[in-house]
C-alpha cells in the first residue's frame, strides 16, 4: 500500500544502522538492509532503498503514539487500516542507478574446502599439456583459489543443471589451444554427472572434436580455428609454421561446422601476437593469389569483420547464444609484478595481489576491436556477450604449466640448464583458471535458457 496522503512533510536521509535504531530495525525493519535510505514518516514510514534491486514488505513501528483525528480520517479515506502499534507498509525500491552483478570484478579467495571442482587424475579427458601434477608439479595451491566477485557470488557449477540446459542442444567452443583448454575443463566438470561411460562418447574428425552426453542428446564440441578465419595454421596437429598467413575474408571452411550450434564460445588472440601479419587475397591453392603484409591490428579487424558478417547472416538471432572470451593473459616478464628481471612464471606459487594489475602481454587495443564488433552485432539483433576474463586471469601468474607439462620436442642443453627458457606461461593448469571461466559461462547459460 502507498501511504502518500498520510505522510507528514519531513524527509531525512539516514544510514541503515541509524534507521534501525530509530524505526525498529532488526529483521523486521528497514535497518536490516544497511544502506542509504530516504524516509518519510509519521504514523507510517516509507523507505526508498538506494542501490538495491530487491523488493520487500516490512513492518515498521509507528513513530508517533497518537495521531490526529484528521489524519485518522485521511487514512480511512485512503483505504488504509490502522493497527495499535505497527503498520504494514510497502517498501518501494527505487534505484538511482541500476547496477547488476559484475562477475568480472572481484578477488581470488583461497578455498581448499570447496575447490578444486574435480581432480586432475579423475578427468578422463585431461590433456598432457595441462596436467601439471602428473608432470611433476608438487605445489597444488593453484587448484584452491575461488574467484569472488565484489558484490555477489558466482552460482556453484552444477553439471546436471548444465546438461539439462543443454538437452537436445549443441555447445561449440571455436578457437585456439586456450579455448581447447576451456573445453577440456568443461568436459572435466560435466563428466561427474555421467559416471556411466556407456552414456557418453568422444570422437574427433579433423578440426572438430565432439563430446556427446547420450542421455541428454547434448553435444559439447571444440573446433580448431586459431585465427577464426582461414590460415595456414588450420591443421589441428601440424600447425607450426615459420610464416603465418591468413585469408581474412574467408571463414566458410570453418563456419559450416558450427553455424547450427545453439551456443557458440569464441576466442582468438594468442596467434595474432606479432607486429605484422601476411594476408592472402585468393586461395592457398591458386598461383594468382595476392599477398600483402599488414599491421597486426588491421588484420585482426579485417578477420573480425568477416566473422561478424557471417554470424549476422547465418546464425539464428532468436535461438543462438554467442560468447566471446576476452584475451587470456600471459606472464612472461616477472619484473612487471615485482619479480627478478629476465624471469617469468617459472617457480611462481602465489597470485598477484596488486589491484587491477595488467601485464604487457594483454593488448587493450585488441579488446576494443572485439568490443566494437560485438556492439555492432548486438545492434543488429545478434545475442552476443563478451566475457571479460582478462583482468581476473591477470592475477594468476602461478597457475600456468611452466615446465610441468608434456614436452613435444626434445629439450636442448640450454633449456635444461635454464628451465625458465622453456616454461609455458601461456596455457593453464587444470584444475585451475579455465574452470572459473566456465563457472562464469555456466552462469550466463543457465540465466538465458
Amino acid at each position: 500500500m502507498f501511504l502518500s496522503n498520510y505522510y507528514s512533510n519531513f524527509i531525512e536521509e539516514v544510514s541503515g544502522e541509524n534507521f534501525g535504531d530509530k524505526y525498529g530495525g532488526g529483521s523486521g525493519g528497514c535497518g536490516s538492509f544497511g544502506v542509504r535510505l530516504q524516509c518519510w514518516g509519521n504514523s507510517g514510514v516509507r523507505c526508498s532503498v538506494v542501490g538495491q534491486w530487491q523488493k520487500a514488505v516490512v513492518w515498521v513501528e509507528e513513530t508517533s503514539s497518537s495521531t490526529s483525528s484528521s489524519s485518522q480520517n485521511q487514512v480511512a479515506e485512503d483505504g488504509v487500516s490502522s493497527r495499535e502499534s505497527i503498520e504494514e507498509v510497502e517498501m518501494i525500491i527505487e534505484e538511482e542507478e541500476e547496477e547488476e552483478c559484475d562477475y568480472f570484478k572481484g578477488k581470488w579467495v583461497y578455498d581448499n574446502e570447496s575447490y578444486p571442482l574435480y581432480k586432475e587424475k579423475e578427468c578422463s579427458f585431461m590433456s598432457d599439456q595441462l596436467a601439471c601434477h602428473k608432470f611433476g608439479r608438487e605445489d597444488l595451491s593453484y587448484q584452491f583459489w575461488r574467484w569472488q566477485p565484489h558484490h555477489c557470488r558466482l552460482p556453484r557449477f552444477n553439471a546436471t543443471t548444465l546438461l539439462e540446459s543443454l538437452r537436445n542442444k549443441r555447445l561449440v567452443f571455436v578457437g585456439d589451444s586456450l579455448n581447447r583448454g576451456q573445453w577440456i575443463s568443461m568436459l572435466c566438470l560435466v563428466e561427474q554427472a555421467i559416471p556411466n561411460t556407456s552414456l557418453r562418447f568422444m570422437q574427433t574428425n579433423g578440426s572438430l572434436s565432439t563430446f556427446k552426453a547420450i542421455g541428454y542428446n547434448a553435444s559439447i564440441d571444440f573446433y580448431w580455428a586459431p585465427l577464426l578465419v582461414e590460415s595456414n595454421s588450420d591443421d589441428p596437429i601440424n600447425h607450426r609454421v615459420t610464416e603465418r598467413i591468413v585469408r581474412t575474408q574467408a571463414i566458410e571452411k570453418h563456419a559450416r561446422y558450427w553455424t547450427d550450434a545453439d551456443i557458440l564460445v569464441f576466442d582468438s588472440y594468442l596467434w595474432w601476437r606479432r607486429p605484422r601479419m601476411k594476408v592472402l587475397w585468393g586461395s592457398f591453392e591458386s598461383q594468382e593469389g595476392i599477398y600483402k603484409e599488414v599491421e597486426m591490428l588491421k588484420g585482426y579487424e579485417m578477420a573480425l569483420r568477416t566473422w561478424s558478417d557471417w554470424l549476422e547472416i547465418h546464425v539464428n538471432h532468436s535461438k543462438t547464444q554467442i560468447f566471446w572470451m576476452s584475451m587470456s593473459p600471459t606472464h612472461e616478464r616477472s619484473e612487471e609484478w615485482g619479480g627478478p628481471t629476465g624471469s617469468n612464471c617459472y617457480n611462481e606459487t602465489q597470485p598477484i595481489t596488486t589491484r587491477d594489475y595488467w601485464g604487457s602481454g594483454s593488448d587493450p587495443n585488441m579488446i576494443r576491436v572485439v568490443q566494437a564488433a560485438a556492439d555492432n552485432l548486438r545492434s543488429k539483433g545478434v545475442n552476443i556477450n563478451v566475457l571479460n576474463i582478462t583482468q581476473l586471469s591477470e592475477y594468476r601468474k602461478e597457475a600456468h604449466p611452466s615446465i610441468h607439462r608434456k614436452q613435444w620436442d626434445p629439450l636442448t642443453k640450454e633449456q635444461l640448464a635454464n628451465p625458465s627458457r622453456f616454461a609455458d606461461c601461456f596455457h593453464w593448469c587444470l584444475p585451475g583458471v579455465p574452470d572459473t571461466w566456465n563457472e562464469i559461462l555456466y552462469a550466463y547459460i543457465i540465466s538465458f535458457l
